[in-house]
């Protein structure tokens, strides 16, 4: 990736260790400390470097039609990060990979494998842990961590709403409960995740090498059940975000729907000009060599006429990519 020298400048000593396209020249880079969000030169916006640095509190995302809204919370202050839903969740993962090595939860060679988020819980697949967070807010200090070297035992009971992923921990089983379309995801990744730790390439393996006998009553004790309420988390602020939005795009729109009117309004008085012009069928014909003016009158009416509105058409396709472009960059969050 070509670095912006913008960004050159404000890396100082640091290092990229990965960055995200959002569009356009805009990108997001991450470094061990901060997340640097480089947005280009634009209709709205001069060029410009923000920096999240990764010591936030807590962290919230909501999910809109098109964006999704990443705040992170701060000791004075919030910061509100926005990118194309197709982004938000590779974004989410490098910001809490960032957020876990300053906090010294994970080491400098562990990474992120994945980040699931169900209705109250968030599930953070590393290197070498398990992390499971509960709460309305998607990441705070208040979460548990279960070392893939302490497990035991590992297996997935199938719902026709939810799957059940059994994660054992000393013997100890942790029962959590994933919504069916998002479980085969959260398999694959914790699977993936703890082969390569205990190097084994099956289910059975893993088991094999690792396994203890479940603790039942300990099952039914610390048992984690997530049946009821198994939504997207999405937040309320979606629906701020997007009405605020929609009244841009359709203020951006006027001035093009104005210019066809415009335009539509020259014409009928250029038809109605012409129609004045020629010659009334109740009168005595003219003389041929009067004829003759008239005609190459008309003629050089109707070439003005044109030249005039294929000059507005101009105009109108000049303000339609202005708008076009300003409406993209309102998607883009700028």
């Amino acid at each position: 990736m070509k670095v912006p020298p913008l960004v050159r400048r404000e890396l100082g000593d640091e290092e990229i260790r990965a960055s995200v396209n959002l569009g356009d020249e805009d990108v997001v880079c991450f470094t061990a400390t901060r997340t640097l969000v480089y947005r280009g030169e634009g209709l709205l916006s001069d060029e410009k470097v923000v920096a999240y640095p990764h010591d936030f509190e807590r962290l919230t995302v909501s999910e809109g039609r098109r964006k999704t809204k990443l705040t992170l919370y701060y000791a004075d202050e919030k910061r509100d990060l926005g990118v194309p839903l197709d982004r938000g969740e590779t974004v989410l993962e490098r910001l809490l990979e960032g957020r876990l090595g300053v906090a010294g939860v994970t080491a400098d060679d562990e990474g992120v494998n994945g980040v699931f988020r169900f209705s109250e819980l968030t599930l953070v697949v590393t290197d070498a842990q398990l992390l499971k967070h509960i709460g309305g807010v998607t990441w705070d200090a208040d979460f548990e961590s279960y070392s893939f070297a302490d497990v035991t035992g590992l297996d997935f009971e199938e719902g026709s709403v939810a799957t059940a992923i059994v994660f054992a921990v000393d013997g100890r089983p942790e029962r959590i409960k994933a919504p069916a379309e998002q479980a085969p995801a959260v398999q694959q990744t914790l699977q993936r995740a703890l082969f390569a730790y205990h190097d084994v390439s099956s289910l059975d393996e893993l088991n094999a090498k690792v396994g203890s006998e479940p603790d039942e009553e300990a099952d039914a004790e610390d048992g984690l059940d997530l049946d009821a309420g198994i939504d997207p988390l999405v937040g309320g602020e979606d629906d701020e975000d997007e009405s605020g939005g929609q009244p841009s795009e359709r203020a951006a729109r006027t001035p093009a729907a104005g210019g066809q009117r415009d335009t539509a309004d020259g014409v009928n008085a250029a038809q109605r000009s012409a129609s004045q012009s020629q010659p009334s069928t109740q009168r005595t014909p003219p003389a041929t060599a009067d004829t003759s003016a008239d005609l190459a009158s008309l003629e050089s009416q109707v070439a003005e006429l044109t030249a005039a509105v294929e000059r507005q058409n101009e105009r109108i396709e000049r303000q339609e990519q202005v708008i076009e472009k300003l409406i993209e960059e309102l998607r883009q969050g700028r």
